[in-house]
This record gives C-alpha cells, sequence and structure tokens, in this order.
C-alpha cells in the first residue's frame, strides 16, 4: 500500500511538472497587463491583437507551411528508406545504409544544422543553387533530419507484417507495385501516420536547424519566440502559445475520438461475425441430425 501511494504521488508530480506551466501560461495569456509577471485583470486584448502583428503571423504561418512540405517528404522518404531496410536483406553496403539513415537521431542538431549549412554554401559556389537560404533551405533540412524517425517507427511495423499476405496477391498475379500501393501501405497506413504527425511537430519545434539554414525575410516561429523571449516575454507570444496548445489538444481529442470509434466498431463487427459462425455451425448440426438416416439398433 506504501508503493502504491508513493507510486501515485510521483505520477501526481510528474503530471504538476509538465503541464503546471501550460496551465500558468494559458491563463497569463488573458493577462491585461504589459508586464508578464503582474497579474492585470482578465483581458483577450492580446488575442485580438495577433491579428494585428504581422511579423509574428507571418513566422506561424511560415512554420506551418514548412511543416507541411516537411510532414509529406519526410514519410516519402521515410518509408523508402524502411522498406529497403527491412525488405531486402542483402545488398552491398547495407550496413552503411542503416547507420545513414538512423545516423541524424544521434547526431547533435548543431553539428547537422551547421553541416548543412556548409552544404549550401559550396552548392551555390558550385552551381548557383540555392542562392538564398530561406523556405526551401530549410524544408531540407528538416527533411533529413525528420525522415530518420519515420523510417525508424515505419521499419518497425513493416517487421511486424505476415509476408503470406502480399505473397498469395503476388500468386494471384498482382505486380509488386501494386501490392505495395494496396495492400502494403493500408495495412501500415497507422505508422505512415504516426510518423506524419512526429515530422510535422519535429519541424514546427525546430530551431536550431533552421537558425543555421534561413535566411533574411524566413522566420519561423520557434526563432521569432526566441528572439521575443531574450528581450524579455510579451503577451503576443503566451496568446499564440495558447493558441497552438489548444490546436494540439483538438487534434488530439479528435484523433483519440476516431480511433476509438472505429476500434468500437472493428470489436462489434468481430462480435457479430463470430455470432453469425456460432449460429451457422448450430444451424448445420441440427439440418444434420434432422436428416441423418435413423440407425438399427
Amino acid at each position: 500500500m506504501r508503493g502504491l501511494k508513493f507510486t501515485n504521488l510521483m505520477l501526481v508530480m510528474g503530471l504538476l511538472f509538465i503541464y503546471l506551466p501550460m496551465v500558468i501560461l494559458v491563463i497569463y495569456s488573458f493577462n491585461a497587463s504589459r508586464l508578464v509577471t503582474v497579474w492585470g485583470g482578465w483581458s483577450v486584448h492580446w488575442y485580438a491583437g495577433l491579428l494585428n502583428n504581422s511579423q509574428l503571423m507571418g513566422a506561424v504561418g511560415r512554420s506551418l507551411e514548412i511543416a507541411f512540405y516537411t510532414a509529406i517528404s519526410s514519410v516519402i522518404l521515410g518509408t523508402l528508406a524502411a522498406f529497403v531496410m527491412t525488405r531486402i536483406p542483402r545488398f552491398r553496403g547495407r550496413t552503411v545504409f542503416g547507420g545513414l539513415v538512423t545516423a541524424p537521431l544521434v547526431m547533435p542538431e548543431v553539428i547537422t544544422g551547421l553541416s548543412l549549412l556548409l552544404l549550401f554554401v559550396s552548392m551555390a559556389q558550385l552551381i548557383g543553387w540555392p542562392q538564398d537560404r530561406g523556405v526551401v533551405t530549410i524544408w531540407i533540412a528538416h527533411t533529413s533530419f525528420c525522415a530518420s524517425y519515420v523510417a525508424v517507427v515505419v521499419s518497425a511495423r513493416l517487421r511486424e507484417l505476415d509476408l503470406s499476405i502480399e505473397e498469395a496477391a503476388m500468386d494471384l498475379g498482382a505486380r509488386p507495385w501494386k501490392v505495395f500501393m494496396l495492400i502494403t501501405i493500408p495495412m501500415i497506413a497507422p505508422s505512415l501516420a504516426a510518423g506524419g504527425m512526429m515530422s510535422f511537430a519535429l519541424s514546427l519545434d525546430d530551431l536550431v536547424l533552421a537558425s543555421f539554414v534561413s535566411g533574411p525575410g524566413s522566420t519561423t516561429l520557434p526563432m521569432e519566440v526566441f528572439s521575443a523571449v531574450r528581450l524579455g516575454v510579451k503577451p503576443e507570444i503566451n496568446a499564440i502559445a495558447s493558441l497552438i496548445l489548444l490546436a494540439v489538444s483538438l487534434f488530439t481529442f479528435l484523433a483519440w475520438y476516431f480511433t476509438r470509434r472505429a476500434e468500437k466498431k472493428r470489436l462489434e463487427g468481430l462480435k457479430e461475425a463470430m455470432e453469425s459462425t456460432v449460429t451457422e455451425s448450430a444451424n448445420e448440426r441440427d439440418v444434420e441430425r434432422f436428416t441423418a438416416p435413423p440407425t438399427n439398433s
């Protein structure tokens, strides 16, 4: 009992340590005072002022755009890399390829950002592209970083799949690309969605890589917030952070609701199928019993 109480206490303290600062941030986003640490009453003035802050709203839109494109490209590249690592057991350079795919996971972001910066500068000198660092270079940097996470998630799912389903489809005449699109992709769809959401969140949250490969006019939201916090936390920062928390919470709730609904329908369908199977078996036994010829004693 003591161990259980101690565990519950540690759980509550851990949750408070994580979520209490978020609650305080949301409360102070409604602070009427310009000073963040001084409470001046309730007000939605800072939320209305976000519409007039073109610099901050531009950073939000730019970050969302980069995160969206990063999620798509990371899922494509990460899925292809995972497919190669799991479905091609032997090829020359397989160990090197696997190490290169997972290297960004353990590489410090400072080293990765500096390497990409030197790469873009060298490419600009050799081939003249990219002339300026901006949204495209940030997108490339985020894709090279997030694709590794997608590859790890998708490869774990691919190793759990039953290959007999794909082999049966190819035995029936389906081409490999058709098997991949119509059978493999639907079976790994949850891992693709998880990898895409993870890539979106990592891209939206990144500060180090974007600081290295960005240029004038391509400031992202983390860069804007970091530069503003260095001069003092502004109430607009609390307001935009609260809106992001609200959006993430709504998205998480909707994902949980639809997942729970789909799982409930799947269990109901499985239960109905089992009941129908039992009923059909009982009916067949009854028919066999009544139609069976009498036995002579």
